[in-house]
């Protein structure tokens, strides 16, 4: 008698990121080669916040803003994400006057992430007092830009581009000043997984987690390799990458736990959330919610 063979799972649907600061695991990610239990989709973390909300991903890179409207049906990885503790770098407010000049002034903010958007108005309306008008889009070149624009909001890869931008900006590092805000490190972004995808295929998981682990030991044994390798995209210097590179936390630990919850904290005051989320941890070895409860772990910290 012919036995009918089990059908095939179906594979893990992956969000990656493929900007300078994600480097660290996405080279060493692509140099390990295609893995069959995974479908990975690269694309910008607004466009994978959305896709992981209408489970068209299982498992996605998604902004800290994102993963806090999501809290209720995804969970994410103990020990991975995207922070800084200090300078980022690359999530910068560009601006023409003084900070504390830009009150009724007009920023255009970057429509490429709702976490920097929202640090941004934490900062500004919450700490400093100001109130600013905001339009979202994309920079345009410097012969078409609105002289009444104060300010531009970038992140990622374009924040670095700005650098030679030839508009006299003053650079405003929005990681730098909310750690000399707060005291704490700030989360930009978590490996967020759909509840339903870690209760369907839990062992799928586990082996994307010790990939993406291996994956980040890789990258910083070779940081020196990456940051010449990406470095020309900019283009920047390879020293000048490495130093960027440097300042970029690929971890969340608990110092950056604390410093995710203030933020949602924050952003439940400015009335951005209706609730503050917990954090829910998948049960994964490396860090110390490796002994908790097979389902995910809530922290109260």
């Amino acid at each position: 008698m012919k036995t009918t063979p089990a059908p095939r799972r179906p594979r893990l649907r992956v969000g990656m990121v493929n900007f300078i600061n994600t480097a660290p695991i996405y080279l060493p990610w692509k140099e390990m080669g295609e893995d069959p239990r995974f479908e990975v989709t690269e694309a910008p973390p607004t466009r994978l916040n959305r896709l992981l909300a209408e489970g068209r991903l299982d498992v996605g890179l998604v902004s800290a803003f994102a993963y806090a409207q999501l809290h209720a049906r995804t969970a994410i990885f103990p020990d991975l994400g995207i922070s800084a503790t200090g300078p980022v770098g690359s999530v910068i407010l560009y601006s023409r006057v003084p900070v504390e000049e830009l009150d009724g002034r007009t920023i255009r903010l970057t429509p490429h992430s709702a976490t920097s958007v929202h640090l941004l108005r934490i900062l500004l309306e919450d700490i400093l007092g100001l109130r600013p008008r905001y339009v979202t889009g994309e920079l345009p070149p410097p012969h078409l830009r609105d002289p009444s624009m104060g300010a531009y909001l970038a992140i990622g890869d374009e924040a670095l581009r700005l650098a030679a931008d030839p508009d006299p900006w003053i650079r405003l590092d929005l990681a730098d000043i909310w750690r000399r805000r707060t005291g704490l490190p700030f989360v930009f972004a978590v490996w967020a997984v759909r509840k339903e995808a870690w209760r369907r295929d839990p062992e799928a998981v586990r082996a994307l987690y010790r990939r993406l682990r291996s994956c980040l030991r890789a990258g910083r044994a070779a940081l020196g390799r990456i940051s010449r390798a990406v470095a020309p995209r900019i283009p920047m210097s390879p020293e000048a990458c490495l130093d960027y590179l440097r300042g970029i936390e690929l971890d969340l630990d608990a110092a950056k736990r604390r410093g995710l919850r203030h933020f949602f904290r924050r952003l439940h005051a400015l009335g951005a959330l209706p609730e503050v989320p917990a954090l829910e941890l998948l049960p994964l070895p490396g860090d110390d919610a490796a002994e908790a409860p097979p389902a995910v772990r809530s922290l109260a910290s």
